[in-house]
């Protein structure tokens, strides 16, 4: 059995290839993305995106922040061998918008945004406040949940190495001429 630590540091990185599957399927085929039954969601990159680039010998990390920033830098990162690490995300839901970000190294979600109450509803019940924000944590980590078991699936099969990992390539190589 292998010890956490060393588990950890092995398999990290495929919280980062996650988010840079996440951000290629959000930008190619959004329809394709499974989310809890509950939801009827639309999933859009936010303001702030992260990526890093540890290969030969490299430590570069790019930082995309900002309403309405253009991802072009993003994608010559990709270009260059970067991952995604970092990712802005917003929830549109029939009724709602929310955001948080996310870590790929370890899956923490953070900066958790819940949808605003409307002016007219009282929240002097501290208890009530309390349970409301705990659903909406529950979720944001019940989305990305689903999708990271959609990415799982996809990773593990013949697919990835097959299908997705060229798709990719062609999507970055498109995106970077644009």
């Amino acid at each position: 059995m292998l010890d956490v630590a060393v588990a950890y540091n092995r398999y990290k990185y495929l919280g980062n290839e996650f988010l840079t599957w996440l951000w290629f399927m959000m930008e190619t085929d959004r329809s394709a993305l499974e989310f809890p039954e509950a939801e009827s969601t639309n999933l859009e990159i936010g303001n702030r995106i992260v990526l890093e680039n540890n290969r030969h010998n490299r430590d570069e990390t790019i930082t995309i922040k900002g309403d309405g920033a253009g991802l072009e830098e993003g994608v010559i990162a990709l270009k260059k061998g970067a991952l995604v690490t970092e990712i802005s995300l917003v929830v549109k839901a029939p009724e709602s918008e929310w955001r948080f970000q996310l870590k790929g190294e370890s899956l923490n979600i953070t900066s958790l945004k819940p949808p605003e109450k409307n002016p007219g509803e009282a929240a002097d019940d501290m208890e009530q406040r309390v349970l409301e924000q705990l659903a909406h944590v529950e979720r944001a980590d019940n989305l990305v949940h689903q999708l990271y078991q959609q990415f799982i699936r996809h990773r593990l099969s013949e697919d990835w190495a097959n299908t997705i990992v060229p798709a990719m390539t062609r999507w970055i190589g498109q995106s970077a001429s644009s």
